[in-house]
């Protein structure tokens, strides 16, 4: 059940924000929430089985710390929850500690991109929409005892890429040439994130410094309007307009958000390219901590159920000769937002996977405020076994959490149970099992 329909002006008064400055601070204060369930002062969450790994948090772009991201997910009727950062597993223990508390299972990972250099797709659009020969890939399911290591592994990529972020801020500056508009990448883009304490800097962080910037200089409502029409030349559609037209709107931040990232990306966008990983590196170095590499599957844009993807065309025109390649190069399983597919996509992805024998994760991208942490598509019996896959999912990460060679992909369990269904329907149990 969508937090939106459950109790929602009991929920909103028992939402106390949870961002204060310390994980251990936030941690107390969901304990106090907590609290005011058990004195009954409104009913607990209704729970469902609806699922979903792929929640960012404040530790790469998103409003909502890890405690608030999994109390939202808990207060939505979730029964299982995956932390999905870019280059970041800092928030992971956070989530845990906050799914432990609740009692809604988690799991963690982290996102990044790859570069596909000396493969057939170099020159190829995957699932960027910025770059092409860049793809988009998740690490699932990590040991907990991994996470120093992951985190050290993903610091240099981080580095890297707040260089470009300089790079980029500098150009986005020349580019609107506004001197009331000009940006302070030190001043303006990181206090927005949480770099100090391992968290990332997106290109999000950057135009959400934008949107504020405009919204002191130019307000809400009209004259934003008429600036990005006239000042930006960004050719606004009706449902923009009308976005745009609520300057009451409290989330009006990220709606400017949403809409510049459609429009101006191109005109600042410097291509990543040290900070990416080779696919052999991240498919390597996911393996050796226990955890499972997935390829991120976008598919072909149309009407974007996000709002901040134009209309474009991305793997669909030579899927069958990704999916095997993905199989054949350290790929273990393909992760995709069921919401943001047609099913005639989704039926096509998933004879592939099961043609190929790569694990099905699903998760649907939560990064901005008003997002429904649910997936009604879950609903359908097409994609009932996804639900069963997160358990799988969940059970893994226990297992290899205990013991490195328990893992859901390790060498023990491969020669243990080399049917993939086999070990999809007996991790599910452990990851069912408290």
């Amino acid at each position: 059940m969508d937090m939106n329909l459950y109790n929602q002006e009991a929920v909103q008064t028992l939402l106390m924000p949870l961002d204060q400055a310390t994980a251990s601070a936030r941690l107390r204060r969901l304990a106090q929430n907590l609290e005011r369930f058990r004195a009954g002062e409104v009913a607990w969450p209704v729970p469902t089985d609806y699922v979903n790994n792929h929640i960012h948090t404040s530790y790469s772009f998103s409003p909502y710390s890890p405690c608030d991201a999994a109390y939202r997910a808990w207060l939505s009727g979730l029964t299982t929850a995956g932390i999905m950062d870019h280059d970041s597993v800092s928030g992971a223990m956070e989530f845990i500690h906050a799914g432990q508390l609740l009692g809604i299972a988690t799991t963690v990972g982290f996102e990044c991109r790859c570069s596909m250099a000396g493969t057939p797709f170099e020159n190829r659009r995957l699932n960027s929409p910025d770059q092409t020969g860049l793809a988009y890939v998740a690490c699932h399911g990590i040991p907990h005892g991994q996470l120093e290591l992951a985190d050290r592994w993903l610091a240099p990529c981080r580095e890297k890429r707040n260089a470009r972020n300089r790079r980029m801020t500098a150009r986005l500056n020349e580019r609107i040439g506004e001197e009331a508009l000009r940006l302070d990448f030190d001043q303006d883009v990181l206090p927005l994130s949480k770099h100090h304490e391992g968290g990332s800097v997106t290109e999000r962080h950057l135009l959400y410094a934008l949107s504020r910037r405009i919204l002191a200089v130019y307000g809400a409502g009209q004259w934003a309007i008429r600036f990005l029409v006239e000042g930006l030349h960004i050719p606004l559609d009706e449902s923009e307009q009308k976005a745009l037209s609520d300057a009451a709107d409290p989330l009006y931040a990220y709606t400017l958000l949403g809409i510049l990232k459609k429009h101006l990306v191109e005109r600042f966008y410097i291509d990543a390219a040290d900070e990416c990983p080779t696919v052999p590196a991240f498919t390597a170095f996911a393996r050796s901590i226990g955890a499972i590499p997935a390829y991120a599957y976008l598919g072909d844009v149309g009407q974007s159920v996000t709002g901040d993807k134009r209309t474009q065309a991305f793997e669909d025109s030579y899927l069958d000769e990704l999916v095997p390649w993905l199989a054949k190069n350290g790929f273990c399983a393909l992760t995709y937002m069921p919401s943001r597919n047609s099913q005639a996509q989704l039926k096509r992805l998933m004879t592939l996977c099961e043609q190929y024998g790569l694990f099905q994760i699903s998760g649907e991208d939560i990064n901005s405020p008003g997002q429904s942490f649910v997936c009604p598509t879950l609903n359908m019996p097409a994609y009932r076994h996804l639900i069963r896959a997160t358990w799988a999912l969940i059970g893994h990460e226990k297992a290899a959490t205990a013991d490195a060679d328990s893992g859901m992909f390790s060498e023990k369990t491969l020669a243990k149970w080399p049917d993939l269904q086999e070990r999809i329907a007996r991790f599910s149990v452990i990851g069912r099992t408290r």
